[in-house]
């Protein structure tokens, strides 16, 4: 009461003891009978229900002592009681690997180092997560320069996304006269 007076508030001591006093409001006991009843059906289900699922499953089996709960009071509750679904993770795509009988072999030993340009070519696929799904990208580089000489993105990975790349390299070689006769070109089998 003494800390009270010495604020610059002016709030009347009965105002005081009218909030000491009061009963919680219908909205907090029913959000406290809510809140015991999300931890309930949150640890039932193995802490995996997010909002969506809880919504609908208190809406399914507490119609009938809470009424229609609305979604986002469930939200609200949860944050509240720092409680959240598990989230699924993108799946990574998956690619074919081809049998060790079918694949060339290894020419360059993994040294990847070049004495002249267009005498080593390597390539890598890289799959980057977007909004509209899975984009992939193939870059053909020249060991020498370290220049990428050819490049293909696309929304797929088959085995046209490397040829096309290594096809972009080729011609624009060929209309700049080089030579690509000693060409090596090594790419990882198990992406392709």
């Amino acid at each position: 009461m003494r800390a009270l007076k010495r604020t610059a508030a002016r709030i009347a001591v009965s105002s005081y003891y009218a909030f000491k006093k009061r009963q919680p409001s219908a909205r907090a006991r029913r959000d406290q009978a809510l809140m015991v009843v999300i931890q309930d059906v949150y640890e039932a289900n193995y802490s995996c229900y997010g909002v969506r699922k809880m919504w609908k499953a208190i809406n399914r089996e507490y119609t009938d002592r809470f009424g229609h709960v609305a979604r986002c009071t469930v939200e609200r509750l949860m944050r509240q009681l720092g409680i959240d679904g598990i989230r699924r993770k993108r799946k990574r795509p998956k690619t074919a690997s081809a049998r060790a009988e079918e694949c060339p072999d290894d020419l360059v030993e993994r040294e990847f180092a070049a004495p002249a340009p267009n005498c080593l070519w390597v390539a890598d696929i890289t799959y980057v997560p977007t909004s509209a799904g899975w984009v992939y990208t193939t870059f053909i580089l020249d060991v020498f320069h370290r220049e990428i000489v050819g490049w293909q993105v696309t929304n797929h990975m088959r085995e046209s996304l490397a040829r096309d790349a290594l096809t972009m390299a080729l011609a624009a070689k060929y209309r700049g006269g080089e030579d690509v006769s000693g060409l090596v070109h090594h790419s990882d089998y198990a992406e392709v």
